[in-house]
């Protein structure tokens, strides 16, 4: 069922489908979890729930918190160094009955300057065509209990910085990597913040690899 992002309060609630998923899986069974941009919190959330179901996870040119600090804490960082300008018009807008939360539209320059500045035109129009409000979810992320050392901290994470991506900057990724580090790196030259769209192939043998070496 497609859902607004104005009927979802919590980053919990936005996880449902993939801790439904994970739920659903046989004990004997392992996956390899991909979490792209925002998706890395999703990830948190769930290798906190599911540590023993996880052969690894794959931060993909995305947010990726430790276990010291708040949920919110990577999101505090990269607020505060991001300048308003920098999100080029993106529209923010509060909601809720509290007006605790707050959506995100992206801009169309963002998209184009910020997102897919190296992916193919008509990538950038389908996202354009695609494109709907989400969240940070900032708020509700402030008042969650830190990430366990027992679930999330023990699941081994390989992290893909992109190094051209303009959204989550290489700077910030790493800032992230050293903050709280991953088992595996692997870069990515000349890729935005879409490798899916921008270098398809090769982000296919990264993935390949990280998997034969965690199974």
């Amino acid at each position: 069922t497609t859902r607004s992002i104005t009927e979802i309060s919590t980053c919990v609630q936005y996880s449902e489908p993939l801790m439904q998923l994970m739920a659903s899986l046989p004990s004997d069974e392992k996956v390899v979890l991909v979490g792209h941009s925002f998706g890395g919190l999703s990830l948190a959330i769930v290798m906190d729930k599911f540590p023993e179901t996880i052969s690894v996870s794959v931060f993909l040119s995305a947010f990726m918190p430790d276990t010291k600090h708040s949920p919110s804490f990577v999101l505090d960082k990269f607020g505060s160094n991001m300048a308003p300008e920098a999100w080029m018009g993106t529209e923010f807008e509060p909601y809720g009955s509290d007006s605790s939360g707050l959506s995100m539209f992206f801009s169309h320059e963002f998209m184009k300057l910020g997102l897919y500045q190296l992916s193919a035109v008509e990538d950038l129009e389908l996202g354009l065509l695609l494109k709907r409000p989400g969240s940070l979810f900032m708020n509700d992320l402030s008042k969650m209990k830190n990430f366990s050392d027992e679930g999330y901290g023990c699941v081994p994470r390989a992290y893909i910085v992109c190094k051209e991506d303009r959204a989550i900057p290489e700077e910030f990724q790493k800032w992230m990597i050293n903050n709280y580090p991953a088992n595996l790196l692997k870069e990515m030259e000349q890729t935005d913040h879409m490798p899916m769209l921008c270098k398809p192939q090769q982000l296919c043998d990264h993935f390949i690899e990280i998997a034969y070496k965690f199974d």
